[in-house]
């Protein structure tokens, strides 16, 4: 890796902020549970002396050194060996946090980040670390509260108004980001990122022309090209060939492009060949894009994951914990696969004067992860839910539901979309026993199309190829039917065909699991002008309709591998 533009490791303040903005998050091993030692309360530092000082300054050097050649393990050893002897070094905390953002522990780094933010709460600097740490923990409350702080000082920092507006649109709050980018472009018009985000916060608002004349612009002036074909392809559906379409195979030929490039270009042409029902070209385009990101995953990993998870959570467990957690029923999980008809859902439900509708939040994962009970790449589980104390259990549902809940305090139901907490409701039994889970469902080979055309980050890495994806569903379908054996009556099954077929009772049936009153808002989802990030923010904004129903018969010569892996899953 090339050197970052770190200032010394013994400026006296909190000066790393070039490589902790755009480090990089390639690695995803964790670091040991020896940085955690030094989370202690920040008290007043103590003064040094001079040889352990220079002592300090050489280990924090060398430190950096490692950390710039991408050698994470040393620069680790090193920099528990500084905060032993120093716990309030601020450029160790400040290298602390951010090899931890590079192995993907955002959790992690925002601990290290705010240790620094106590000793100098008067830094710019420092609010802005943690504010980015924030942002990528999926703590977008924080974040923003943080980015504001950093305002107040210099209110025409442009990365932080971008940011900021990031933040905004990431919770659901995209109208409050678009002021935020219109001001930074005017301080900053060749600013590369600033334009894109732009679009992004427009598209969440369903203002999708806006958007694409945005794009558009960003395009002619060469900044972010690929990412930017990309979303212009989801602003509209294509009846008949685009010029944008040879425009992108224009730009596939270049030899230098990166394999980000490649895949947002790949899966813009794919979305644009199935629109105008091209269907063969379009799955050889997402075949494509698929080949470009070269993920791999260790199924079988998985399979032991699986197989841990239902070992663990016995109707054994779960009576040994009676009384245990938080007594509350306002935290609803939406869960199932990725474009299952999570939004849908979601978006039926936050139409409720009575919920709040917060997105796919990561909070969830990360309390669980925080407290040990989380799994080794192997499968295996670090703490097992036996350990779970009663004063543990509470202390981690108020940890999560205090977060939800300063999105929306008069909301009587919170609602959390993030689908992979499939893999959770064991633990969600256990810290919330009277939260209500939604489980969204479809036909499997529609299901796993759907995944297949689009492109999720590296930790989906079962969608970049059809076989591996058919035997990752049947993993998330043995598991789900562990969980409704063993919890009777506390999984609400929301079938996508049977809402399409009869909008109105299903929802009143969801209304109903959610103990609230039916009110006809409900029925208008469509209407709605929250603000939606996920990939279905195109549909979720139109009438239901029925044109997704069995789809997968235009591409079925393409796609056996998926079908023969699924089995007798597959609704053939």
């Amino acid at each position: 890796m090339g050197s970052n533009p770190i200032l010394s490791a013994s400026t006296p303040r909190c000066c790393w902020i070039p490589f902790l903005i755009v480090g990089s998050h390639s690695c995803m091993s964790r670091l040991p549970t020896s940085f955690a030692k030094h989370l202690k309360p920040v008290r007043q530092p103590q003064m040094r002396p001079p040889a352990a000082k220079n002592g300090v300054e050489e280990a924090l050097r060398r430190a950096k050194e490692h950390y710039d050649r991408g050698e994470v393990a040393q620069a680790e050893k090193l920099s528990v060996a500084i905060l032993t002897r120093d716990p309030h070094n601020v450029p160790a905390l400040m290298l602390a946090g951010a090899l931890a953002r590079r192995v993907q522990d955002f959790g992690l780094a925002v601990s290290f980040f705010k240790k620094v933010v106590a000793l100098q709460p008067n830094s710019t600097e420092a609010h802005l670390v943690l504010a980015t740490a924030y942002g990528e923990a999926g703590e977008h409350p924080d974040a923003i509260k943080h980015f504001r702080q950093v305002l107040a000082r210099k209110p025409d920092l442009v990365a932080a108004l971008g940011a900021l507006g990031k933040s905004y649109t990431a919770a659901g709050e995209a109208e409050l980001a678009l002021p935020l980018f219109e001001r930074a472009t005017k301080l900053q018009p060749n600013h590369t990122a600033l334009r894109y985000d732009h679009a992004t916060a427009l598209i969440a608002l369903g203002r999708m022309d806006d958007a694409a004349d945005v794009l558009r612009e960003s395009i002619v002036r060469g900044y972010r090209v690929a990412a930017s074909y990309r979303s212009l392809a989801d602003t509209q559906k294509f009846s008949s060939e685009p010029v944008e379409l040879g425009a992108i195979f224009a730009k596939l030929k270049e030899s230098n492009l990166d394999r980000a490039d490649r895949i947002a270009l790949h899966h813009a042409a794919g979305k644009i060949f199935n629109d105008m029902g091209r269907h063969e070209e379009a799955v050889d385009q997402f075949q494509a894009s698929k080949l470009a990101a070269g993920h791999g995953f260790d199924i079988e990993a998985y399979r032991r994951r699986i197989d841990t998870l239902i070992a663990a959570f016995t109707p054994q467990l779960l009576k040994s914990k009676t009384g245990f957690g938080n007594p509350t029923a306002v935290p609803v999980f939406i869960v199932g696969m990725p474009r299952s008809g999570t939004t849908l859902i979601e978006q039926i439900c936050a139409s409720h004067p009575a919920v709040h509708g917060a997105g796919e939040l990561t909070k969830l994962g990360s309390v669980v992860r925080s407290a040990g009970y989380t799994h080794e790449p192997n499968g295996s589980i670090q703490k097992s839910p036996q350990a779970l104390t009663a004063e543990e259990t509470r202390s981690l549902a108020e940890n999560y539901l205090g977060f939800v809940q300063r999105m929306a305090p008069s909301s009587a139901r919170i609602i959390d979309k993030m689908p992979h907490n499939f893999q959770s409701i064991g633990m969600i039994a256990l810290l919330f026993p009277n939260a209500k889970i939604i489980h969204c469902t479809r036909d499997p080979i529609d299901n796993c199309i759907s995944c297949f055309f689009n492109t999720f980050n590296e930790r989906h890495g079962y969608n970049t190829d059809l076989r591996t994806l058919g035997l990752y569903y049947r993993e998330y379908a043995r598991l789900m039917r562990h969980w409704y054996a063993l919890l009777p009556g506390r999984i609400h099954e929301c079938r996508y065909e049977a809402m399409i077929a009869d909008q109105e009772a299903e929802s009143r049936r969801l209304i109903d699991f959610l103990g609230l009153p039916w009110d006809e808002a409900c029925l208008n989802f469509h209407e709605t002008e929250r603000s939606v990030t996920t990939p279905s923010r195109w549909q979720v904004r139109q009438p239901i309709y029925a044109s997704s129903v069995k789809r997968w018969k235009r591409y079925e010569n393409k796609i056996q591998p998926l079908i023969e892996a699924l089995g007798d899953l597959a609704e053939v």
